[in-house]
């Protein structure tokens, strides 16, 4: 059961991630302007946000393994009809697919692993492996479509379609490990109705723990994306690298993240949380206070490529590998302390607020890199980090608390 949760996750990784070859693709191969691709994003994260929003209590009738095969088959056929169709308008109708697949899919994966564990130090870190291979399947996803566009003889070469038959098919196969996989769902479910289950994710935002981690998760992902966004940005305006390697060395930031996460995901059976998401707070902002100024007196490399980018560039992505525990982490905290009922509609809480946080992190991150440069804009991040040193405290004192709803 764990391992087709991780491979139904990593799918979404890559699918999710492959909006911005989506976006080129779209240009080169349907002839569809910038103007036109431009929205391509939001056809993914307004369904992730509002099928979360709307499912989430409901889901646990449905059931959390029922919920994974349906999401894994809306992507199946979309997949599918995506090479046979060859047209543009069937890139809108795959992300919005792949939207609403996964916010089935992630409110089905984040309410199982609470079912799965026996207690608080597993349910962190079967959390942040869960979230590691997330990040796996981002790094593994532009490879894979790279491959398959590699293939193309002119640029309207419709070959570069043939890696949804192989999606599909890992869809398939995930399928069927699903299928023949067993979860006691009995736990998740009890005698509310659909209306009074709805109106229970409203009752949530009454509690001082979830209202705590709302601060807590918006603030983070704000960081997390204000930083992954604007890195390629970063690596090409301050410190002077080409296109093509400022987006080469700023995929390390998605490396350094899934071994982070993957590597909280053991050291979380043996230290407590907060003292490793403090100890990693702390490191970050240590990390970007060293970096900055060294950034500052980068001069343009002699010769292009990764392999001649100053040494800085390789250390400012390692904000991932510090970074990386922390929103699987603070996620696992507010399930656990929640009875098992209601970890599903606390869920889709927590993926419409992250889409929140990302939202504004880049925005506000992408508005100071343009009036006052790249420095200030990453030096301003120090604030975010300081507001979380404040709220992880918080959100254990609460999470202590008995809680009755």
């Amino acid at each position: 059961m764990i391992l087709g949760m991780i491979l139904a996750y990593m799918i979404f990784a890559m699918l999710l991630n492959s909006v911005g070859t989506l976006i080129l693709q779209s240009q080169v191969a349907f002839g569809a302007s910038k103007q036109a691709t431009s929205v391509l994003d939001a056809f993914k994260d307004l369904p992730i946000a509002l099928v979360s929003f709307l499912v989430a209590s409901w889901l646990p009738r449905l059931g959390y393994r029922r919920g994974m095969i349906l999401g894994l088959a809306l992507v199946a056929v979309a997949s599918a009809a995506m090479p046979l169709l060859d047209a543009y308008w069937m890139v809108k109708v795959m992300l919005a697919t792949t939207g609403v697949a996964f916010a089935l899919v992630k409110v089905a994966v984040y309410s199982s692993i609470g079912l799965l564990t026996a207690d608080r130090a597993a349910h962190a870190s079967l959390t942040n492996v869960v979230e590691g291979c997330f990040m796996v399947g981002v790094l593994i996803g532009p490879w894979l479509f790279g491959a398959f566009i590699d293939l193309q003889q002119s640029p309207q070469d419709p070959i570069w379609l043939s890696v949804y038959w192989l999606l599909a098919a890992l869809s398939v196969a995930v399928i069927v490990l699903l299928s023949m996989s067993t979860l006691d769902e009995s736990g998740a479910r009890d005698s509310h109705g659909v209306g009074q289950s709805f109106l229970d994710m409203f009752k949530l935002l009454s509690l001082p723990l979830v209202l705590v981690f709302i601060v807590s998760a918006f603030v983070y992902v704000l960081i997390e994306q204000g930083i992954n966004t604007w890195l390629p940005t970063f690596n090409k305006e301050i410190l002077h690298l080409s296109t093509v390697t400022s987006v080469q060395l700023a995929s390390l930031f998605a490396a350094t993240t899934a071994l982070g996460r993957l590597g909280a995901g053991v050291l979380l059976r043996f230290v407590p949380w907060h003292w490793l998401l403090i100890l990693c707070l702390l490191a970050t902002a240590a990390l970007i206070i060293v970096v900055l100024p060294w950034a500052a007196q980068t001069v343009p490399p002699a010769r292009d490529g990764w392999q001649h980018a100053p040494p800085v560039a390789y250390v400012l992505p390692l904000t991932g590998l510090f970074m990386a525990p922390i929103y699987p982490a603070i996620n696992s905290v507010v399930l656990s302390a929640l009875p098992k009922p209601r970890q599903a509609a606390m869920t889709g809480l927590i993926v419409v607020f992250s889409a929140l946080g990302g939202t504004t992190g880049s925005f506000i991150t992408g508005q100071v890199f343009a009036r006052f440069g790249g420095q200030t804009a990453f030096y301003l991040s120090l604030l975010p980090i300081a507001l979380l040193l404040l709220t992880i405290p918080l959100l254990r004192r609460q999470s202590l608390r008995p809680i009755a709803i």
